[in-house]
């Protein structure tokens, strides 16, 4: 799946398709083709990624085959043990959570999860969490923090879910007591936005020692869309809105939100997935390893600290 700004780039990949259906064995002209096509997709993709617009970052970081967090799972993680339901009404799918194995190091991982398959977008409410789910959160945080686990988290939602019985079981009180918790634990967390950072469903798995984005995600407080229809009544403004809410990795780390920008190969991580995977591992040991070498292990008086001090940024 190709996005409407790498149409140049679509051009060339099918062209090399078309060369590779043709090609016999030897031909080395053919061969040749392919090669010099393939230096101009990635050069053009290069280009094109380099000066990335806010809104062109929204459509990567929504980009259905970018990584999700049970690929995540799969390749950084081991012994996973998925542990369900907030105790109080139900399992929430969009969040999942459980202990696992981290190289070598014992590990709380929440994080939300969209779904690749239809079935599993539905089952997930496309990544937006119930009021269940930011209970499950907490649970599984004072958890951690009693057998002093460090916590990762993973976020790729658009936001929380708005609808009537999210809200009559408590959306917002569920929201503030995830982030209440994440400030009230004296275990290391270190949370990554994967593609969307949306709202308050972000902030709450999000409140950390230290944030991490992947380079061509997004983290704000509303999706380029609301934000249209509050300011102009409509959604057809989501590009300048975009533009607006300084929502991009670059954005967010000059003004001091977020704690570092994890590189994606050539044209994002959708179109490699290892690579991503590779590289994200590598971030959260750095990040990982940096909090537990703090002699003094007061991680929840830091993390406060941390978040007051955004309140005097006078970029904000």
């Amino acid at each position: 799946m190709f996005l409407d700004f790498e149409k140049q780039v679509a051009e060339f990949e099918g062209k090399i398709e078309e060369l590779r259906h043709i090609s016999g064995d030897g031909d080395t002209n053919i061969a040749t083709e392919i090669t010099k096509l393939q230096i101009k997709a990635e050069r053009q993709l290069k280009t094109i990624y380099e000066k990335l617009s806010p809104w062109q970052k929204v459509q990567v970081a929504r980009h259905p085959n970018r990584p999700h967090f049970k690929e995540v799972i799969k390749s950084l993680f081991s012994d996973f043990i998925n542990l369900a339901g907030d105790r109080s009404y139900g399992e929430d799918k969009a969040i999942n959570a459980g202990l696992a194995r981290f190289r070598n190091q014992s590990v709380m991982i929440i994080g939300t999860e969209k779904g690749n398959t239809t079935q599993e977008r539905l089952e997930t409410n496309f990544g937006m969490a119930m009021p269940e789910g930011y209970r499950k959160a907490k649970r599984l945080m004072e958890m951690a923090d009693r057998f002093n686990l460090p916590i990762l988290t993973f976020i790729d939602t658009a936001g929380a879910y708005p609808g009537i019985g999210a809200e009559e079981r408590g959306q917002a009180e569920a929201i503030a007591r995830s982030i209440e918790t994440s400030l009230s634990v004296n275990v290391p967390i270190v949370a990554v936005i994967l593609g969307e950072g949306g709202s308050g469903g972000a902030v709450a798995l999000a409140t950390a020692d230290k944030v991490l984005m992947l380079e061509h995600s997004i983290y704000s407080v509303i999706s380029p869309e609301g934000c249209a229809s509050i300011l102009w009544r409509s959604s057809e403004n989501a590009t300048n809105a975009a533009n607006a809410l300084r929502l991009t990795a670059q954005d967010l780390y000059s003004l001091n939100i977020i704690d570092s920008i994890i590189k994606e190969p050539l044209g994002a991580a959708h179109r490699d997935h290892q690579t991503t995977m590779t590289t994200l591992g590598d971030a959260i040991e750095s990040s990982l390893k940096d909090l537990l070498s703090n002699r003094t292990k007061n991680f929840r008086e830091n993390r406060r600290k941390k978040f007051i001090a955004m309140t005097d940024n006078k970029l904000i």
